[in-house]
């Protein structure tokens, strides 16, 4: 499962969950990327997207309240605390590695 973290204004983050499939953490990222919402319509590349946060499995808790926290690293980057989550089971992507992801992906099948 993937959590889009976003930016909603007013210094306020949002979440917003989507199933994904995929081996590992990078697969299930590229499942978005190119996925209905994705890169055709934009969902991954919209203003204000943070990061990506993608959990290993589904849990339906997870989906209704993913249970992380976004706080400014002072250095211009974010940290990214998630709980209820075992090691290796959860993966945070920033946007600039969901936007480099998209390039090779795009650079090796094609755009669109």
């Amino acid at each position: 499962m993937a959590v889009l973290v976003t930016n909603v204004g007013g210094g306020q983050i949002g979440f917003s969950t989507e199933s994904v499939r995929g081996d590992d953490a990078t697969e299930a990222l590229a499942d978005l990327l190119m996925g209905p919402g994705g890169a055709g319509g934009g969902a991954v590349l919209l203003p204000g997207l943070l990061a990506v946060v993608v959990r290993r499995g589904i849990d339906v808790m997870w989906m209704a309240q993913p249970p992380i926290q976004v706080s400014a690293a002072g250095n211009g980057e974010l940290n990214i605390a998630v709980g209820g989550a075992d090691e290796g089971e959860v993966t945070a992507f920033s946007v600039d590695d969901a936007r480099a992801l998209l390039g090779r992906i795009e650079s090796q099948y094609g755009a669109g």
